[in-house]
């Protein structure tokens, strides 16, 4: 693919992002200049905490999951971000470290934005600073809710709220599989694949759900 395909084709895909959709089109064609394609594969990681912040990212295919990780090793997953969704773009802009890590839970593929070309389009169009700080109020009213769950929800409550979560992406569907493995879904709901699994068996024998495989039948009261 020749460099100027490579540029039309990351143009079309940022076009249908929420965050660059109703921007002007030479707005558009100076961020698909500077935005570099880029695959990762299951498990690799993009960039680890305390990494120097050289941009951000949109994801085009994939998830990719942001993370915090302490000495022990235990892992707190802040949010997963998938098709359409960025992350990293505090970073981007203050110039300091990635306060997180991320990485890969399945191939992806994600649009690169660095942040030293960004902030020189910021400069010829100031206006696209808008679009960028209704990212910042979406992320933090995600990291409020995170807070107030792992403080004040038990991990059973977590737990239902995530599946019925689920449930609502999938129009309310009665039936859902889960899109995480196990360990993951502990890290992301701030517990432990043990504490996990006993989490499903109270909302089992409290008849709010019932497992029959990899299907989690939902009973809505």
């Amino acid at each position: 693919m020749s460099f100027t395909e490579r540029v039309l084709e990351v143009k079309k895909f940022l076009q249908k992002t929420p965050i660059f959709q109703n921007i002007l089109d030479e707005q558009l064609q100076a961020l698909a200049n500077i935005a570099i394609p880029q695959t990762y594969k299951k498990g690799e990681t993009l960039f680890w905490e305390g990494d120097e912040g050289t941009g951000f990212f949109i994801v085009k295919s994939g998830r990719i999951k942001v993370f915090k990780q302490a000495n022990a090793g235990k892992e707190q997953i802040l949010h997963i971000f998938g098709a359409e969704e960025h992350f990293a773009e505090v970073p981007a802009l203050d110039g300091g470290n990635f306060p997180a890590s991320a990485a890969a839970i399945e191939n992806s593929e994600v649009v690169f934005i660095p942040r030293t070309a960004f902030l020189m389009v910021l400069q010829q169009h100031p206006t696209l600073a808008i679009a960028m700080l209704s990212t910042f109020a979406k992320h933090l009213r995600r990291l409020t809710f995170l807070v107030d769950s792992l403080s004040f929800q038990e991990v059973p409550e977590r737990l239902k709220n995530y599946l019925f979560t689920l449930s609502d992406r999938n129009g309310n569907a009665n039936v859902v599989e889960l899109d995480l493995p196990k360990t993951q879904l502990a890290a992301l709901l701030g517990t432990i694949p043990e504490t996990l699994s006993r989490a499903f068996y109270k909302l089992s024998q409290e008849g709010i759900i019932e497992m029959n495989g990899a299907k989690i039948h939902l009973h809505r009261n």
